[in-house]
């Protein structure tokens, strides 16, 4: 593996990237950042989560003329959590550079992207919809643009970008160096790429590259009524760092981290109604550590990228074998183990195959853990904790108290009381939640963020970017945002 040291990459970049961790280049961008800095055109064939980020990011960063004042870069992704994503990787690398990175994407107000675009930011990152805008009300120009970067070119196909992504390709110099990746390269991609691309080289990863055998995946068989009861005894069994719960509806995930708070779990929500204020917020809560478990929607989740998230919960199965990969990409980045949870109910597991066959691992079926095995390891996790307190020194304030409770009452007792109180009495707290119908369907159903799209397809099966789904570990994939 080779060292980011040997990479002909410059001092400051290096200087970063040693900030954030890492030492050794993922296996793309090995191969794909020379080629770029040799200011050849790159069709880079790889999934999320092998680092292709930074496989772009860093070649932009040695390009740009800080003493120019004007976007000389632009990146454009198909969900603005990736244009926020990849907008906040490069400013992380460019940390000790003067180069600054401004995300443009719809649903944040206008008036304070134009305020930032009259600052002179040198890169842009965007969803198509707001570029276009922008490029229409004249507030950004591309005319001296060096180089464009297409992210999930795939995702953008399907979502119905591609007139948009032409249009605004047309508005860049026709003299210029063009970075495409695409987990799978349609007709439709492999067409733009002819029209606007110079003699592009193909770096293109090996499915053994872009698996992650690092993800346990089980599944367990639950009835629709008993699922939640399910839940709470795995998080107590398992006791995850960060989780993800998954659930199928709106609807769902508020009535899930609600009964999950209830129930004295940290845990908030995410879904398509909220503002991205709101979504701000709760991601904010969820990186700091405040809740320790996100529930969220697939289209929601999408671009989401928090290191540490251990398990992946599956509460509702997933629509398709693709929105599954994309869930349990979650977990198990950057070398670190993790595990995804899969509930089926009875008439779900048949499609337990299908999921197999696209995220190419073996699904284990589990038994449920029993009320007493919950306990048990409830009260283990609280004991642990009481352990850590006390070895490191943090009951002073308490001594007193607790020196009258023992005048009066028996140690053991007390002790009990203790670890009752420690391992949460409202994990016996009621909770109903609304039944959801179960939902098959063979294609994904792809949801459009910003407008409606004029020629729109969303008609892709199980195949395309879903046989690919798992990732291999590498040394530098997309990080804690």
């Amino acid at each position: 593996m080779t060292t980011f040291q040997e990479m002909g990459i410059s001092e400051p970049i290096k200087r970063a990237i040693t900030d954030m961790g890492f030492e050794e280049a993922s296996p793309i961008q090995e191969k794909a950042i020379p080629i770029a800095l040799s200011g050849k055109d790159i069709i880079g064939q790889a999934q999320t989560g092998t680092g292709k980020t930074a496989a772009f990011a860093i070649p932009i960063l040695e390009k740009v003329d800080t003493s120019k004042k004007y976007v000389q870069a632009i990146a454009i992704a198909p969900t603005r959590e990736l244009a926020i994503q990849v907008s906040e990787e490069i400013n992380r690398l460019a940390k000790y550079m003067g180069i600054t990175s401004l995300p443009i994407y719809g649903g944040q107000s206008i008036d304070r992207q134009i305020k930032a675009l009259k600052k002179g930011p040198h890169i842009i990152t965007g969803t198509p919809g707001r570029l276009l805008d922008h490029i229409k009300r004249k507030t950004l120009k591309l005319d001296r643009i060096s180089l464009v970067v297409l992210d999930e070119a795939d995702e953008m196909l399907d979502m119905g970008f591609l007139e948009d992504i032409e249009r605004i390709l047309k508005e860049t110099p026709e003299e210029k160096q063009t970075l495409l990746f695409s987990a799978t390269m349609p007709k439709p991609i492999q067409n733009l790429a002819e029209r606007f691309m110079n003699d592009p080289e193909l770096v293109k990863m090996k499915a053994k590259e872009v698996t992650a055998p690092n993800v346990k995946q089980v599944y367990y068989e639950v009835n629709e009524r008993d699922k939640f009861e399910v839940l709470c005894r795995l998080l107590d069994v398992d006791n995850p760092e960060l989780a993800v719960i998954f659930g199928r509806t709106k609807r769902r995930v508020d009535e899930l981290s609600d009964a999950l708070n209830k129930r004295g779990y940290l845990a908030d929500g995410l879904h398509g109604d909220l503002n991205q204020r709101q979504r701000d917020v709760v991601m904010n809560k969820f990186r700091e550590g405040s809740i320790d478990i996100l529930v969220a929607t697939d289209v929601a989740a999408r671009g989401i990228d928090v290191s540490g998230v251990t398990h992946v919960y599956n509460f509702d199965i997933p629509q398709d074998p693709e929105s599954y990969v994309h869930r349990i990409g979650r977990t198990g980045r950057a070398g670190k183990s993790g595990l995804a949870i899969t509930f089926a109910t009875p008439r779900e597991t048949r499609h337990i195959h299908s999921i197999e066959q696209a995220s190419k691992g073996k699904i284990q079926r589990k038994s449920i853990p029993t009320v007493a095995e919950a306990r048990e390891s409830l009260q283990k996790d609280t004991v642990e904790k009481m352990i850590q307190l006390v070895e490191e020194e943090q009951y002073s304030q308490f001594k007193h108290a607790a020196s009258e409770l023992l005048d009066q009452f028996d140690s053991i007792a007390l002790v009990s009381i203790a670890l009752k109180l420690l391992s949460k009495e409202q994990r016996d707290v009621p909770v109903q939640l609304t039944s959801e119908t179960p939902r098959y369907a063979s294609k994904p159903k792809i949801r459009v963020q910003e407008k409606s799209r004029k020629n729109y397809r969303g008609n892709r099966g199980f195949g395309g970017k879903a046989g690919n789904g798992k990732r291999k570990k590498t040394s530098m994939t997309s990080q804690k945002k």
